[in-house]
């Protein structure tokens, strides 16, 4: 490969095609910074929006340090994987307790942030800071793949030192920003997953794939295993105006994001048997099974999830939590002023109907 002429081809097409994305218009550290910890897994049309409500709550990097975290979470909600809002607020801290306040621009420091991997690393220290550090995401490794017609699944973690070795021998160290961005820019809007636009492609005389009529055979996947599916039951738990909400645990799965209390129904169990049981586990409450709200089916990254959502009344007992970090008993009207996660938010529009009866 004429390793120049692929540089220079691939860096002007971007120049002239990249998005206008309002974090190109900063070499700002912290812009970059909180802009690719919002792009992790999630879609950058999504992100935009985030990214602009974030920066008017936060705007320089002592803002998120000084706040409380469930204000971080409130601004965080509805986006998913919620340890980036905590690894992001723990590494604001570490900043502002260091003597210099400042993100660092030496890549080893920055590395040892919470929540700052290998991918973070290279793209804040290298459009930020210069530093010749090459980005490897899905898109990148989609793009080699096919332009070196590679074996190797890109979903397997033990190949992902085999593809930063194959992008370390591409990258431009005189612009190593710019050009990380139009890979991943690339692999975004041309060598896409399914149908790659190899006619609209400005790297095409380099791609192995592509010469050979291959695309289609790249990149390798290995097949993933069937998704768990787990049915829950939930109790929407009614004393006297107030609704009981609990806080789930941090660290873990949607840590200190708020719900209402309830769990994972036993096999063959009855949904209204199983409310009263996992809510007398879970908060020590005895109650009465009302009403089923509706049933909520959400997908996470790793399993899926039948929720079935209940209303109920509060006949006795006060609350001793087994599993849940925090409770508070709210009225209706401030439920909006919480961080709940995702499956709580597609039940709530059966609660404001049923509470509008």
């Amino acid at each position: 490969m004429e390793l120049k002429a692929f540089q220079q081809h691939l860096t002007r097409w971007y120049e002239t095609h990249q998005r206008a994305l309002p974090w190109r218009k900063s070499r700002d550290p912290y812009h970059i910074w909180i802009s690719e910890v919002l792009l992790q897994q999630t879609q950058v049309a999504t992100v935009v929006g985030y990214y602009r409500r974030f920066f008017r709550a936060f705007p320089n990097v002592q803002a998120p340090a000084g706040a409380d975290h469930q204000d971080i979470l409130k601004l965080w909600e509805g986006l998913g994987y919620y340890s980036r809002a905590r690894h992001l607020h723990a590494a604001a801290n570490q900043i502002n307790n260091a003597p210099e306040k400042l993100i660092p621009a030496d890549p080893e420091a920055f590395r040892r942030l919470p929540g700052v991997g290998n991918y973070i690393n290279a793209a804040v220290q290298s459009i930020a800071f210069g530093h010749p550090l090459a980005v490897v995401d899905g898109n990148v490794k989609r793009v080699l793949a096919r332009l070196f017609m590679m074996d190797e699944p890109v979903n397997l973690s033990k190949s992902h030192k085999v593809f930063a070795a194959k992008a370390e021998t591409l990258l431009d160290h005189t612009d190593p920003g710019t050009f990380n961005q139009a890979m991943m820019e690339m692999g975004a809007l041309i060598c896409k997953p399914g149908k790659p636009l190899c006619d609209e492609c400005p790297v095409a005389p380099f791609c192995l794939a592509l010469r050979k009529q291959k695309t289609h055979a790249f990149p390798k996947r290995v097949a993933a295993r069937k998704t768990p599916h787990h049915h829950l039951t939930v109790g929407i738990i009614q004393k006297n105006g107030t609704l009981l909400i609990v806080k789930r645990p941090e660290p873990g799965l949607l840590g200190g994001l708020w719900e209402f209390p309830g769990g994972r129904l036993k096999e063959q169990e009855n949904p209204e048997t199983g409310c009263q049981r996992t809510i007398q586990e879970s908060v020590g409450l005895t109650i009465t099974v009302g009403e089923r709200l509706t049933r909520v089916k959400h997908a996470y990254t790793h399993f899926k999830i039948t929720m079935d959502v209940y209303f109920c009344d509060y006949i006795a007992g006060r609350v001793r939590r087994n599993g849940p970090a925090g409770h508070q008993w709210i009225r209706p009207s401030a439920i909006t002023t919480f961080p709940f996660h995702k499956a709580v938010h597609k039940s709530l529009p059966a609660l404001y109907e049923f509470l509008q009866k």
